[in-house]
């Protein structure tokens, strides 16, 4: 992680980071709509979803249009303003300040201040995809140290969820790890140049599902809110499709639900 000494270009990159954020994640209607189409196969009216790492809220806007009760975990300071200032009326958003994991209590935060979307908690994602050409231009400029709860405590706390989306760069095995019990339905990112970090959280997805394989899976690119197989697969079936985009480096999300979810 590098550090900057000069505090107004940092300002000037905070503010250039979130509006980049916002512009990507409330600025596009047409990525929104095929979102609301998406997530109406996962939550109904009343249910209740988790977002993990809801950074600006992209999520959360679609599925309180779906009727859906929101959790909203996000540590980071600025993306938590964001939130705030978004839902923080919304009596049906539970805005969580915390980061998620394997055991509650506290963990440093490492912070991209240009690029807020790659912040992480994981120092081995971090050598993993500096050496991928696509993040030649990303710095993690600075840390701060954040709560950290377990899904499993969040559960507690807000009952089980239709719906999980678990997006922390790298850190989606710590905080599955910190799950003892399979959800209705969940996903995680894949980047192809961790993809052995992805194959870790598939496992752990798989064993929750139990011995019989009660997960099926999919997989959406970039943020297409579409899935690349018409039918869905098994964990085998699902590696073999991201062995298929891996080359050329397509980073998604992978969709897992339960059989008769």
């Amino acid at each position: 992680m590098t550090s900057d000494p000069r505090p107004g270009q940092r300002t000037l990159r905070r503010a250039w980071g979130l509006t980049r954020s916002l512009a990507i994640y409330h600025g596009q209607p047409h990525k929104h709509r095929r979102a609301l189409e998406l997530y109406r196969e996962f939550l109904k009216p009343g249910d209740v979803g988790f977002d993990i790492g809801a950074h600006v809220g992209g999520r959360v806007r679609t599925w309180r249009r779906l009727g859906a009760r929101v959790v909203a975990v996000e540590p980071q300071p600025d993306c938590l303003r964001a939130l705030r200032l978004f839902f923080g009326r919304d009596p049906n958003v539970t805005i969580v300040p915390e980061a998620v994991g394997a055991d509650a209590g506290r963990a440093r935060l490492a912070l991209s201040t240009a690029t807020p979307t790659v912040s992480t908690m994981s120092t081995e994602w971090i050598e993993s995809v500096t050496a991928d050409s696509s993040f030649s231009g990303v710095r993690w400029d600075r840390s701060v140290e954040v709560d950290v709860v377990t899904l499993d405590d969040l559960v507690a706390a807000h009952g089980v969820p239709a719906f999980c989306k678990i997006d922390v760069e790298g850190f989606e095995v710590d905080v599955l790890s910190g799950l003892s019990r399979p959800l209705p339905a969940l996903s995680f990112e894949y980047l192809p140049p961790a993809h052995d970090a992805a194959l870790a959280a598939l496992d752990i997805v798989d064993r929750l599902g139990g011995p019989a394989g009660g997960y099926r899976y999919n997989y959406s690119p970039v943020e297409t809110m579409r899935y690349a197989a018409d039918e869905w697969l098994d964990a085998a079936g699902l590696v073999r499709l991201l062995e298929r985009f891996r080359p050329a480096g397509r980073s998604g999300d992978v969709y897992a639900r339960l059989r008769g979810a």
